[in-house]
């Protein structure tokens, strides 16, 4: 009888004992499909296996089960092996193929195959074909390779980690046992996601950017060139995408009334639809319809119902009438993604033989509601015989204010007929770019008259009611970017003589400019704006007799681009430090 005290002990014994024989029995069966491999397979260890108590079901783990064995022989891989139990073309390693196949094969379509690439030694099927026997055949090599990279997999202690696992597929009578097997998983009643939409919850579907214009049948068709000049009638219109393409289209004249897309009722009958999946529809207006002769006259109709293209004869020459040759789309939309007005232009007319294939135009732009356009100057650059956009800023760190009249923005005195300045008071004409402006107006003084009233109203006529104080560099500069805006320079010049009246007589504008950008497409910049305020010294008098004064504006543009100079790469400097002893003992 042993000791109580043994028993724990003798357990472990045994414990320890049975991992050295599944350890064994591990090796050995690894030793043994080794044999039958081309690569050396390491021995596999594995954890001690725990005594459970005998009749209860031991829990599986999530992967547990027999794993596939994967395919590691490269004689045995073919990938271009497509066919069951037949032989596929060109397919050198296809064990389908006989030596009669072989004979007749242009060449190998997969030369070489290879196992993972990772490894720093493996194995190479090379296959080939010898055309000098007759008949040709193929030869097949089993060479190894050597993977030159350094960070390459030199042993690896589970193969089939290398490969992926098949998955169970559950079905009635594995469903138990999968649903123990995966940890973590439960089925509970509710759910994070929620894909049926509650009665009480609005809807928030709307059109974004590029979603696709839907109809009631499928959706908007925009015809474009994809690949060619030819044109795809599947093409869907986007949202806010505006766009305007040119593509022919080949038609035979004889059936010109059968083929959809050269008649006008292909592209107003579409039913846009107001929101994505929704029920409310908004029909297609046509606004005008412009009819186009064979001599390229031009007659708007006064009707705008559908009109279908015929096959007409004239003489000896076929013509269809009522072609649609362009497409304007008109979409107006709101700031919540809905559609809610479309317009439809059309332009018909007349082809012969001799316009085919047919050329047409599509044009779609999208409209806000409830908005106007703000008018530009340019885009980015100032465009010549445009205004200049200018305003002021009423306090420091605040936005520039502008006028909604962009003519009124910067404007000088404008010259009339009657050349009388305070009878053309108020009359003013804007500032253009690229126009170099003179105006001028007669100005009649009495003795009566003082001279500081004088020189307030004559100040008032050449500068107007609202001067600006700064003036954009682009054509479209924004009103709240002040810092790229350029000041507008006010400098006052007079002489000093004594007992005088120093009356303005000349405002000179001078604009500075500069071509910006690319060579290729230069832009207009404005860089400096002075406005110059000249005056002129006449004696004071009290007689009762009449002085005319000539007032003047100038505007000058002058173009201070540099000249464009090439630009060349600086070139690498060497930045090292050497020891002091580098060169020692030869210096």
């Amino acid at each position: 009888m042993l000791p109580l005290a043994l028993h724990p002990l003798l357990l472990v014994l045994m414990d320890c004992w049975a991992s050295v024989r599944a350890q064994a029995g591990a090796t050995l069966a690894v030793t043994t499909e080794a044999l039958n491999s081309t690569e050396p397979s390491p021995t596999t260890f594995r954890p001690a296996l725990s005594p459970r108590t005998p009749g209860l079901p031991r829990v599986p783990g999530p992967f547990s089960g027999p794993r596939p064995t994967p395919v590691t022989d490269v004689a045995a891989l073919c990938v271009c092996d497509l066919s069951p139990a037949q032989c596929d073309v060109n397919c050198c390693c296809d064990p389908d193929c006989s030596s009669m196949d072989f004979s007749v094969f242009s060449a190998c379509s997969v030369p070489v195959v290879t196992g993972d690439s990772q490894f720093c030694r493996q194995k190479a099927a090379i296959y080939s074909l010898n055309f000098t026997a007759h008949p040709p055949q193929r030869v097949f090599k089993l060479v190894d390779q050597i993977n030159p990279s350094v960070f390459c997999i030199h042993i690896t202690n589970y193969k089939p980690a290398l490969s992926f696992i098949n998955p169970e597929v559950p079905d009635e009578n594995n469903f138990d046992k999968l649903m123990k097997t995966s940890d973590g998983f439960s089925l509970n009643a509710e759910s994070d996601v929620s894909f049926t939409t509650e009665s009480g919850t609005p809807s928030t579907a709307k059109y974004e950017y590029g979603v696709h214009l839907q109809t009631s049948d499928s959706f908007l068709r925009f015809p474009s060139p994809v690949t060619s000049s030819l044109c795809t009638d599947n093409n869907p219109a986007a949202f806010l995408v505006n766009q305007a393409v040119k593509c022919t289209r080949r038609i035979n004249l004889e059936q010109c009334e059968e083929i959809e897309a050269l008649g006008m009722a292909y592209y107003s009958s579409p039913k846009i639809l107001r929101v994505p999946n929704s029920r409310t529809e908004v029909p297609i207006t046509v606004q005008s319809i412009v009819i186009q002769s064979l001599n390229k006259t031009l007659t708007r109709l006064a009707d705008t119902g559908v009109v279908k293209q015929a096959l007409v004869e004239a003489g000896a020459v076929n013509i269809c009438t009522n072609v649609v040759l362009e497409v304007k789309y008109s979409l107006t939309y709101t700031d919540a993604g809905e559609i809610t007005k479309a317009d439809l232009s059309l332009l018909l007319g007349t082809v012969s033989n001799a316009v085919v294939p047919l050329q047409q135009k599509f044009e779609i732009h999208f409209i806000q509601q409830n908005t106007k356009p703000v008018p530009l100057s340019g885009n980015p650059g100032y465009v010549a015989g445009l205004p200049l956009a200018a305003g002021f800023q009423p306090h420091k760190g605040s936005g520039i204010i502008q006028t909604m009249n962009r003519y009124g923005q910067f404007t000088i005195l404008r010259s009339t007929a009657e050349q009388d300045c305070f009878a053309i008071e108020g009359i003013r004409t804007p500032v253009l770019f690229g126009y170099n402006m003179q105006s001028g107006c007669k100005l009649r003084l009495t003795g009566a008259t003082t001279c500081p009233l004088v020189v307030e109203k004559v100040k008032n006529r050449l500068k107007g009611q609202s001067f600006p104080d700064y003036v954009a560099p682009f054509g479209n500069s924004r009103a709240q970017d002040v810092l790229d805006w350029v000041p507008v320079h006010f400098v006052s010049q007079a002489p000093h003589v004594k007992d005088s009246c120093q009356l303005p007589v000349a405002l000179v504008i001078e604009v500075k400019w500069t071509k910006y950008g690319s060579l290729l497409n230069p832009q207009a910049k404005i860089v400096n704006v002075t406005a110059n305020l000249i005056s002129s010294s006449f004696p004071e008098t009290n007689s009762g007799s009449e002085r005319t004064i000539l007032l003047s504006t100038v505007v000058t543009f002058v173009d201070v681009s540099a000249p464009a100079e090439a630009g060349f790469r600086a070139r690498p400097t060497i930045n090292a430090k050497l020891p002091f002893n580098f060169f020692f003992p030869f210096v």
